[in-house]
């Protein structure tokens, strides 16, 4: 069996988001990491080839800026191939023409599972796995975990809102966004990803920037504060006493 999981670097949200003077993200000045989904699309594929010793798992990144280390990071925890995808793009590629780049890599290959976090932090919109499944008239699932291969097709739970479940099981080749692996990804030290910078090479593959009906992104706004929160101090009483008062004054609570 042959898996792709689909990985991108997202901005990271421990630093402050700042915006240029026309009103964009100045993504040029974040830091960037694997989006967390990814991360559990990649564990999902590993344990995957863990059980199925005869899987090869290949990671595959659009060169939207430093992605490296990230790839080399998928290789030091058991990946067997990264693949960068290098065209003339940059950060800010709509998810239509992301999926039109991967499927023009993808219809040259043959893997028989693609894997790809459900959604990602810098646009939350959960259409990679869908956009990608539609151009190869290929199936797919999302928002699934608990990926099983089997021989009459892949076997896997999907969540839906409420709580509900279902237990699927999905033909290859296939797409799939994962919500959550088996387990919690694993961790790998930073001398492991040295090393294997040393011994390993990322492959890059030249794709053509696809016309692609999209919707763009024109401006952004800080949002504006409401309000704000008043401290009342650590002495019970006084808390009490003004609490009381404000559902009285807010005709919450009768005398």
């Amino acid at each position: 069996m042959k898996i792709l999981v689909v990985m991108k670097d997202v901005p990271d949200l421990v630093e402050e988001l700042e915006l240029t003077d026309d009103s964009r993200l100045a993504v040029d000045d974040l830091s960037y990491v694997p989006s967390e989904w990814d991360d559990q699309a990649l564990e999902e594929a590993l344990l995957m080839k863990e059980d199925h010793p005869d899987t090869t798992v290949t990671v595959v990144a659009l060169d939207t800026g430093d992605v490296d280390n990230m790839l080399f990071t998928a290789l030091a925890k058991g990946a067997d191939r990264a693949v960068k995808l290098v065209g003339d793009f940059g950060r800010d590629l709509p998810n239509r023409a992301r999926a039109a780049l991967l499927a023009q890599y993808l219809r040259e290959q043959a893997f028989d599972v693609v894997l790809t976090g459900v959604q990602a932090i810098d646009d939350l919109d959960g259409q990679i796995a869908g956009l990608l499944a539609g151009l190869l008239e290929w199936p797919h699932a999302s928002v699934v975990r608990n990926v099983e291969w089997h021989p009459d097709g892949i076997h896997l739970i999907q969540e839906y809102a409420g709580g509900r479940m279902a237990e699927l099981t999905v033909s290859t080749p296939a797409v799939l966004g994962i919500q959550a692996a088996r387990k919690p990804p694993r961790y790998v030290t930073v001398a492991k990803v040295r090393q294997i910078q040393k011994s390993a090479a990322i492959e890059e593959v030249e794709v053509e920037v696809p016309s692609v009906p999209e919707v763009r992104l024109r401006r952004l706004y800080k949002p504006e504060a409401a309000g704000h929160a008043e401290m009342w101090g650590e002495d019970i009483d006084t808390v009490v006493d003004q609490l009381v008062g404000l559902l009285k004054e807010r005709k919450l609570l009768r005398s």
